[in-house]
C-alpha cells in the first residue's frame, strides 16, 4: 500500500488526484513552482470540500482530517515520496525536467508516473534515470470523481510498477485499466473521433453545437463532444488532436479542427475561461 504520494502541478488535474489521494487517506505534497497557482489550489480543495459538506458527503471533521493530509509547497526539494505523479504541461521536455530534478531527491526506488494524456511514455523513459520506474497514471478530469484510469506500461516499465499503480489506483477506489503505450492510449484513440466528427459537422453547416450535444446525450452519453470539450479545455483537447495527429504522419483522420483552432487562439478555453463552444457565467 503506497501511504504518500507527490503530486506535481497544482492545476485542475494536480488537484483532483491529490484531492482523490487526500480524501482515501493518502498523505499528500502538491508542488508548484508558482506560489499564486498554489495559493488557487488550496482555495479549490476547500471549496470542492465544502461542497462536500452541504451535499452531506463528509463531515467538518472529515474535511480537517483531509486538508491536514495536503501538503502545499513550491519547495522541490521537499517532494519526497514512494510514487510522484507529474500533472504539468503537455510538453515532454518540461516533463522530463521535472521528472530529472525530483529524482535528485528521492530514493531509486521510487515510482515516477506521469499524468499525460497523449505524450508517449517510451519518450520520457528514454531520457530519465531508473527508466524501469517510470509510468503512465492518466486521470481522468474531474479526477476525484471520474473512476477510470488508465495505468500505462511502456516499454522498460517493470510488471512491479505496473502492479504497485494498478493496486494505488483500487486503493482509490478507482477503476484502472492496464494499456501498452500508443499514441492517445485507449481512452483519447477511440474517443478523439467523438469530437473530431462533431466539430467536422458544424464546420460543415450539417448540424449547431446545441444539435450535436443534445442528440449524442439523447443517446446514452452523459455529456455531448462540445459541452465535454469546454470541461477538459479546448487548449488541452485541441493539444491531444495535434499530438495523436503528429503521431500517425498527419493522417487525414485525426487532423486537428480549424474550429477548436479558432477557439483556443481567441482564447475561449471553455468553463475555466467562461467562455468556449458555450458560454458560462
Amino acid at each position: 500500500m503506497i501511504n504518500k504520494i507527490c503530486v506535481a502541478g497544482a492545476g485542475t488535474m494536480g488537484i483532483g488526484i491529490a484531492m482523490c489521494a487526500a480524501q482515501n487517506g493518502v498523505e499528500v505534497i502538491l508542488f508548484d513552482n508558482n506560489k499564486s497557482v498554489l495559493e488557487v489550489a488550496q482555495q479549490t480543495v476547500e471549496k470542492n470540500l465544502n461542497a462536500l459538506i452541504e451535499k452531506n458527503k463528509i463531515t467538518t471533521i472529515e474535511k480537517t482530517e483531509i486538508l491536514n493530509r495536503i501538503v502545499f509547497t513550491t519547495e522541490i526539494n521537499t517532494c519526497k515520496a514512494p510514487l510522484i505523479i507529474e500533472a504539468i504541461i503537455e510538453k515532454a521536455e518540461i516533463k522530463i525536467q521535472l521528472f530529472n530534478e525530483l529524482s535528485k531527491h528521492n530514493d531509486p526506488s521510487s515510482i515516477f508516473a506521469s499524468n499525460t494524456s497523449s505524450l508517449s511514455i517510451n519518450l520520457l523513459q528514454q531520457n530519465i534515470s531508473n527508466p524501469e520506474r517510470v509510468a503512465g497514471l492518466h486521470f481522468f478530469n474531474p479526477a476525484q470523481i471520474m473512476k477510470l484510469v488508465e495505468v500505462v506500461k511502456a516499454e522498460k516499465t517493470t510488471a512491479e510498477v505496473i502492479a504497485k499503480l494498478t493496486d494505488f489506483c483500487i486503493q482509490l477506489k478507482k477503476s484502472p485499466v492496464v494499456c501498452i503505450d500508443a499514441p492517445g492510449f485507449i481512452v483519447n484513440r477511440v474517443a478523439r473521433h467523438y469530437y473530431l466528427e462533431a466539430m467536422r459537422l458544424v464546420e460543415n453547416n450539417q448540424a449547431t453545437i446545441e444539435q450535436v450535444d443534445e442528440i449524442m446525450e439523447a443517446s446514452g452519453f452523459k455529456m455531448g463532444p462540445f459541452k465535454l470539450m469546454d470541461l477538459i479545455g479546448n487548449d488541452i483537447n485541441l493539444a491531444v488532436s495535434q499530438s495523436l495527429y503528429d503521431a500517425f504522419n498527419q493522417e487525414s483522420r485525426f487532423e486537428p479542427s480549424a474550429l477548436q483552432k479558432e477557439k483556443v487562439k481567441s482564447g475561449n478555453l471553455g468553463r475555466k475561461t467562461g467562455e468556449g463552444f458555450y458560454k458560462y457565467q
